[in-house]
């Protein structure tokens, strides 16, 4: 049978009182109260309101982390240039892109990422790779598209799933090395745009978006697609998180105005769990690979007019006593 000190190189100490500030994952005995006790997230989490945009922006795309988020191109409309840094408080304009665009999919950190195709047309196969302070071209992708289904990866190593709409729609999948983006020739089951995608190059989600409006999920090995557990409001133009590894990732707002324009879903890898309601319900917010399942960022989006709102979700750490049955 294994052992904690098997599993972690080390032995569960015990105390007489609870440390006083424990971090994420500790384990510790009690000996006042004869309990073992840990430190680990409780709850569901909840939406808080997070500082606002310089501008109000629909379907921008954005890369980072809950504290250190940028936001690029979208529309308003006009279409928009712009791009904004976040620091967990206040939004700060940066460098823009060098071509407006609204639609694009976006992977990355605050310091390396990418943006790609989108609208309009001149865009639907183009990248511009951001170092932290600027926007500079990078190499095209093979086939145009915008409304992009999907987003997985790093500035490094990333994939552009499925989207366009129309006449562009496609079930193609591309991967980029950091250069050059290539066919994988690994098609989606289902062609769909103004969806959401998470993971990294080998193990990577894609999830809802229309053509028609769906709740499909499909998950990727590397060599192939998948079909799982749809979630439970069909949607499209949703906010989502980075979510790698693939198995934590959450949705939230979206279309159509009817239904779904607060809703929030967690994946745990296996199942779709609706969670705390957006304050502010809204679609066409801000996608790409920002934030975590734990630690998300809404930023943007309309109601449908643009908003400048940004919420961030969190789920709470507390100290858990363990007991035996």
């Amino acid at each position: 049978m294994a052992t904690y000190i098997g599993i972690k190189g080390s032995d569960i100490p015990a105390v007489s009182s609870d440390p006083s500030n424990p971090i994420l994952g500790q384990l510790w005995y009690n000996t006042t109260s004869n309990t073992l006790k840990g430190y680990a997230q409780a709850g569901t989490g909840a939406w808080a309101t997070g500082g606002s945009l310089l501008t109000g922006t629909l379907n921008s795309s954005y890369i980072g982390t809950q504290t250190a988020a940028v936001k690029s191109g979208g529309g308003s409309p006009p279409l928009q240039d712009a791009s904004e840094s976040y620091d967990g408080t206040s939004w700060t304009a940066t460098n823009p892109l060098l071509s407006a665009a609204t639609q694009s999919g976006g992977a990355g950190t605050q310091a390396a990422g990418i943006a790609f195709c989108g609208d309009p047309t001149p865009n639907r196969d183009k990248t511009e790779s951001w170092d932290g302070l600027c926007w500079s071209e990078a190499n095209d992708l093979n086939s145009q598209r915008d409304d992009t289904g999907g987003e997985a990866g790093t500035q490094g190593a990333a994939l552009c799933i499925s989207g366009g709409g129309g006449a562009l729609l496609t079930t193609n999948v591309e991967i980029y090395d950091g250069t050059c983006w290539a066919e994988t020739g690994n098609a989606v089951n289902t062609a769909r745009y103004n969806a959401g995608g998470c993971g990294t190059t080998t193990a990577s989600l894609l999830v809802g978006g229309r053509s028609p409006t769906t709740a499909k999920t499909e998950t990727y090995n590397g060599s192939s697609w998948t079909e799982v557990t749809a979630f439970n409001t069909a949607r499209y133009g949703f906010g989502e998180t980075g979510g790698s590894p693939n198995t934590a990732y959450m949705i939230f707002g979206g279309n159509p105005p009817t239904s779904g324009t607060d809703i929030t879903e967690t994946w745990d890898g296996s199942t779709w769990t609706e969670v705390a309601d957006l304050a502010t319900g809204r679609q066409m917010l801000a996608q790409g690979t920002c934030g975590t399942a734990i630690l998300g960022l809404a930023v943007g989006g309309g109601t449908p007019t643009a908003v400048t709102t940004v919420e961030e979700f969190t789920v709470p750490n507390a100290t858990k006593t363990f007991t035996s049955s």
